[in-house]
């Protein structure tokens, strides 16, 4: 169980398909991507699981079920859009509205300027819980060119997906 942006990988699906003896409930460590494959945060997307289905039981939780985590188990691109519009409706959804601080983070030509330089859309600092880390985040999301461990599908289909590959930041309104 995932959120749509959370993706598992045709490897991981294969896997646990075709093992026996999974645990109940287990979740699944995710590349973890902001706006396009081009930028990628770390390794710490976790939230997405795998449930072996019980009736009594089994329910969608955005939270820690288990300290069990199946690695390098797929993406996760969080504001990966095609359109303008729909960064803007998300930034203005219920759990980021609170982040809109001024009325010109809403602005196409802001949005598309810190979707290409890899910044924060709402200014913030990075969600982080030691200084360490917190540090390490503070700036723009270094970009890559590489296209390597990216979904099988995307480049295949790289000229439809084009804004979600490395350095076609560029989105339509």
């Amino acid at each position: 169980m995932s959120d749509a942006d959370e993706i598992p990988s045709p490897h991981t699906v294969k896997f646990l398909q075709w093992c026996d003896g999974i645990p109940d409930v287990m979740h699944l460590e995710l590349r973890d991507y902001m706006y396009s494959f081009e930028f990628p945060v770390d390794y710490s997307s976790w939230r997405a699981s795998v449930h072996i289905y019980n009736r009594k039981w089994t329910q969608y939780r955005h939270s820690r079920q288990t300290d069990l985590i199946l690695s390098d188990a797929g993406w996760h691109c969080s504001f990966c859009f095609r359109r303008l519009n729909e960064f803007v409706f998300k930034m203005n959804g219920y759990s980021h509205a609170d982040r809109v601080k001024r009325k010109e983070f809403l602005e196409y030509s802001r949005i598309q300027k810190h979707i290409c330089k890899g910044y924060d859309l709402f200014d913030m600092l990075p969600e982080e819980y030691n200084f360490k880390d917190l540090i390490s985040k503070i700036g723009p999301i270094p970009p890559s060119a590489s296209a390597v461990h990216l979904p099988a599908f995307l480049i295949q289909n790289a000229a439809r997906f084009r804004f979600l590959l490395p350095g076609g930041c560029l989105r339509e309104p």
